[in-house]
């Protein structure tokens, strides 16, 4: 690298989707990192999988989306930097007081999005905590970007943005271009904790609207069908905090 060349690195906050087309898709769209965060999926096998597809070309990072509170009361909150599981359906304070005892970087995906995310009120109460919103999603409408933008300058919090791929084609149509270097997990736990200048990239036109209704159909899907069998029909989920895995650490402040 020449003298003076500007360190850039292209990260996809968020992606719930991981297989070998997914690391072809990343690498095309020139992304230097995605992070890897999927539902009901414990810490320890979402780090394994991350491993497993990261390279010399791509570095993925493992990450936890917890769904904090209950199936009618869940918020969404994505963490970074974690060294130990934190389970789903636990109250939001108790979730944050968790990542904050790990030091991991924490993140406000989809704010006031649908019933799954982050209030107005819950930015205010946390602020501190919080160390970026996403201000673009490729699920949401222009009104629903408008209202992150503005809840993003208002608390005076970096933004982000986000992939959010529930599909391996959405994959590289949003990232955020940081103004530093980042090979490791630990690299962009520290940019988003530090407030790292960065660049919020995504694409517009025909593509961006082919991605929302995509993503859009999914989420119906995940929301109806999948959600009803995962209710009635499956077993514990492995980020249930009376799973095995948790040693009973997190049995008091269960909501199920």
């Amino acid at each position: 690298m020449s003298e003076g060349t500007a360190v850039e690195s292209r990260v996809d906050c968020h992606v719930k989707v991981l297989d070998e087309s997914v690391v072809e898709r990343a690498i095309a769209a020139g992304l230097d990192a995605i992070v890897y965060a999927p539902h009901f999926t414990r810490l320890p096998e979402i780090r394994r999988r991350a491993n497993h597809f990261s390279s010399d070309d791509l570095l993925v990072v493992p990450a936890r989306e917890v769904f904090t509170g209950s199936w009618r009361d869940r918020k969404h909150v994505l963490a970074i930097g974690l060294e130990e599981p934190v389970p789903d359906f636990i109250p939001l304070e108790a979730a944050m007081a968790e990542f904050e005892r790990q030091g991991a970087a924490v993140l406000a995906p989809h704010p006031e999005f649908a019933t799954v995310s982050l209030t107005e009120a819950d930015l205010r109460q946390y602020r501190d905590a919080i160390d970026a919103v996403e201000i673009f999603n490729p699920k949401h409408l222009p009104s629903h970007n408008r209202r992150a933008r503005e809840l993003a300058d208002l608390f005076e919090l970096p933004p982000f943005t986000s992939s959010y791929a529930h599909l391996p084609s959405t994959v590289g149509v949003a990232y955020t271009l940081f103004e530093t270097e980042i090979d490791s997990e630990a690299d962009l736990a520290s940019a988003l904790a530090d407030g790292v200048s960065r660049r919020v990239i995504h694409h517009t036109g025909r593509q961006r609207w082919r991605t929302t209704a995509s993503e859009l159909a999914h989420l119906c899907y995940e929301n109806t069908w999948e959600k009803i069998d995962r209710l009635f029909l499956s077993g514990t989920e492995p980020t249930h905090p009376d799973h095995i895995a948790y040693n009973g650490r997190f049995d008091d402040v269960s909501v199920y």
